[in-house]
């Protein structure tokens, strides 16, 4: 067999089980820029997003035998009043990923009082960023292209379990469709906070390593 492997999948066709089988499955990757970011940061010590979105997406569908057809990325931006820097960064970074013909979906970032608590049971107040309506745009690309038979494989780089109903309706397209689709969710292995590895709940999980995020480090510093 070739490196592009045949996969197989379990489709239900009312009550029977058939067997499916997608040569060179097609795969668009999904990116939720700032669950990746803190993901990474907290597994891996990253003070910054420096992942490349394409060497990420390429690397694991070379793992895979599959074969990638877009990258789509979405992130929230804070405006140039609340951070200049964090803003010119997503700027630049933005401007090359378009030239890499991915695409981006960016939306302000709303900075609000929280009330957190601490490890040590203690709670106080905190200014937070809050990315509205990231996570939906993305479940919404989702379904929508899976509707459009646009990919086999959706791979979601986030660990959000807010997007686990998105494998519900996946799996819903898939029998109306009579073919075979797999979602997937790929993140960083946190080698201390064990509890943290963990994909999207009703998806398969493609846990990587950090020698494997290093070999895709953009090496373009936009800051």
């Amino acid at each position: 067999m070739s490196r592009k492997k045949a996969l197989t999948g379990l489709f239900f066709c009312g009550i029977h089980m058939v067997e499916i089988i997608t040569k060179n499955p097609t795969v668009i990757a999904f990116f939720d820029g700032q669950n990746l970011f803190n993901a990474a940061k907290k597994a891996f010590g990253y003070t910054f997003p420096n992942y490349d979105v394409k060497a990420l997406s390429h690397a694991i569908c070379e793992q895979k035998g599959w074969l990638l057809s877009g990258v789509r990325f979405y992130t929230g931006v804070p405006s140039e009043k609340d951070h200049s820097e964090r803003n010119r960064f997503w700027s630049k970074k933005f401007l090359h990923l378009r030239h890499q013909k991915v695409f981006v979906f960016s939306r302000p970032v709303r900075y609000i009082s929280k009330t957190i608590t601490l490890p040590d049971g203690t709670k106080q107040k905190a200014v937070v960023g809050d990315e509205k309506g990231i996570d939906v745009r993305l479940a919404v690309d989702v379904i929508s292209l899976a509707h459009k038979r646009a990919f086999d494989v959706a791979l979601i780089f986030s660990q959000d379990q807010d997007l686990s109903e998105v494998a519900d309706e996946i799996r819903t397209i898939a029998q109306e469709q009579n073919r075979w689709i797999k979602i997937v969710s790929a993140f960083p292995v946190n080698p201390t906070e064990k509890h943290l590895n963990r994909g999207i709940n009703k998806t398969d999980w493609i846990p990587f390593s950090k020698d494997f995020y290093d070999a895709c480090i953009d090496p373009r510093d936009y800051r």
